[in-house]
């Protein structure tokens, strides 16, 4: 009998785990994540390129980004 019940929670564990394999293999939706880490990277870049030119006289880069980046917003709506 104990050997019935090891055998059935062995076969019970080798699916669960051939089912969660078989899930991670797939590559739908991949597409969305490649996107919003691109676009989370970008958002970290124009950040730091606005920082650091905060430090700069008059703010040049800082001011001209942040009037483009409103432009754009505004020509969406």
């Amino acid at each position: 009998m104990g050997y019935r019940v090891m055998g059935l929670a062995h076969a019970g564990i080798h699916r669960a785990l051939h089912a969660t394999r078989e899930r991670l293999a797939r590559t739908e939706g991949q597409g969305t994540v490649e996107y919003v880490a691109l676009m989370l990277l970008v958002a970290a870049l124009l950040a730091g390129v606005v920082t650091a030119a905060k430090g700069m006289k008059d703010g040049g880069i800082a001011n001209t980004v942040a009037a483009k980046v409103k432009e754009a917003i505004d020509g969406v709506k």
